[in-house]
């Protein structure tokens, strides 16, 4: 007897490959996850590369760096897209070479050594990385977050300098420091500024709640760019109004343990430096011999096809061109969407129709109630924005339905409602913790004070 729900599954090529066109996918994030997903019904086998075992949504990691959700609340086993996708199978590597005149990828398995891979078609869609912009210190010093584990280890330390500061007898101000203005840099400076004002009190009560100082270092002289001037200036009288000290119009000059130096040699007291400043290509691109445009991103035509390089496809942050989109969720997702068509339409020997992407507006939470949605403009219309109570529920549906898999989509709801509704008095905070070490940085902050008083006295 086949189970109802079996013989509704898509037929599966031969374990040994068959004749199907292979379709390599390198990155399993936005763009990669959705171009496999646009993949179930054609008749072409599918090889999804990640150096992870997972997809992580992104745009909520901040969450999990000030420990608001679990981190498999935001993260999807990659092997689950099987289930929709039959004809995929999974490999765990570091891509280190493409050679697209052979049509061969080049696979870092550990142990196993390399493996080199023929396709038919090639996604790239493995996004980008942190760039510190040649700011000394920084790649030392300060903590990105980009990936999932950076935002645990930004959780952890939080913390662990929490504890630390619990059994300080001088009263020790944690100084915290985020440097980077956009919606990045805005969401963890409120969600930081909600958890000092909701739950350090109840949490650490021997703790003033003036322990935790939380500064936004911003080059530009105004936050979130990306969204209009009256929604620019209401993310920063929201975060000013939790306490959030505001640091505009400067760059970061350098980046130490326990400080940063302004461009204008002003030096500020950072225990913890969250980098969320930018990001770029990784370097290994420029081997691959395909064209770059000058932010370093792959030149593609209108069907998202790597110029010159036909069955070459880029999708998501590393595609760029003419018409490079915003390095964000949503341009990610029709990309990789996209390209699936046209592979599809490639291997049924049709057209490729031109890739257009629907700007479906842009989002931002600033903290509890207060979140930025502002809408494309409508013949007749004009733009719609919503802010406030109205915009972080507009927000938090639109991320819910983003998320893939349903327990994801209910943890998450159920987590950020708990998290943000209701009042103080009947808030109960419970913090997703995890590897909290106060007593090593405990023994690294003493370190640290050794060594500043030896530079002191040695200037001195």
């Amino acid at each position: 007897m086949v189970l109802p729900f079996l013989a509704r599954r898509p037929t599966v090529p031969a374990k040994d490959g068959g004749s199907w066109p292979h379709v390599v996918i390198i990155g399993g994030g936005f763009a990669g996850a959705n171009a496999v997903l646009g993949l179930a019904d054609s008749r072409v086998r599918v090889t999804l590369i990640d150096r992870n075992v997972y997809k992580t949504f992104q745009p909520l990691l901040y969450q999990v760096a000030t420990a608001g959700l679990n981190p498999g609340d935001v993260t999807m086993f990659l092997r689950g897209l099987s289930l929709k996708v039959p004809n995929m199978r999974y490999r765990q590597g570091e891509v280190i070479g493409v050679d697209p005149d052979q049509k061969v990828v080049t696979v870092d398995e550990g142990q196993r050594g390399e493996k080199r891979l023929r396709y038919d078609y090639l996604v790239l869609a493995n996004g980008a990385t942190t760039t510190y912009f040649g700011t000394p210190g920084a790649e030392e010093h300060a903590m990105p977050m980009y990936t999932r584990s950076q935002a645990i280890a930004i959780r952890d330390r939080v913390f662990s300098e929490l504890e630390r500061a619990s059994r300080a007898r001088d009263g020790d101000v944690l100084h915290v420091s985020i440097v980077g203005g956009g919606p990045t840099g805005v969401e963890i400076a409120g969600a930081l500024a909600d958890f000092r004002k909701q739950e350090l009190d109840i949490l650490y009560p021997e703790l003033d709640p003036g322990t935790l100082n939380i500064r936004l270092v911003q080059r530009g002289g105004e936050l979130i760019k990306e969204f209009r001037e009256e929604f620019r200036e209401y993310a920063a009288h929201e975060l000013e109004d939790r306490g959030v000290h505001l640091c505009l119009g400067h760059g970061v000059k350098s980046v130490g343990y326990d400080y940063v130096t302004l461009d204008d040699d002003t030096v500020l007291e950072s225990d913890i430096t969250i980098w969320a400043a930018g990001v770029a290509i990784a370097d290994v691109v420029k081997t691959w011999g395909l064209p770059q445009d000058k932010r370093g991103r792959l030149d593609v035509d209108e069907n998202l096809e790597v110029k010159g390089f036909p069955g070459v496809f880029a999708a998501g942050d590393i595609a760029g061109g003419d018409g490079s989109l915003p390095q964000l969720a949503q341009p990610a997702i029709q990309a990789g969407r996209a390209v699936a068509r046209a592979i599809a339409a490639d291997v049924a020997g049709k057209v490729k129709k031109p890739f257009h992407y629907v700007d479906l507006g842009t989002m931002a939470t600033i903290g509890r109630h207060a979140a930025i949605t502002e809408m494309p403009e409508l013949p007749g219309v004009g733009s719609i924005g919503l802010n406030g109570t109205v915009g972080w529920f507009a927000w938090l549906g639109v991320h819910v339905t983003k998320l893939l898999g349903h327990r994801n989509q209910r943890a998450v709801a159920m987590n950020l409602l708990s998290l943000y509704s209701g009042t103080r008095a009947t808030h109960q905070p419970n913090p997703v913790v995890g590897e909290v070490d106060s007593l090593r940085a405990a023994r690294e902050f003493e370190e640290q004070a050794r060594h500043r008083k030896f530079g002191a006295d040695h200037q001195a």
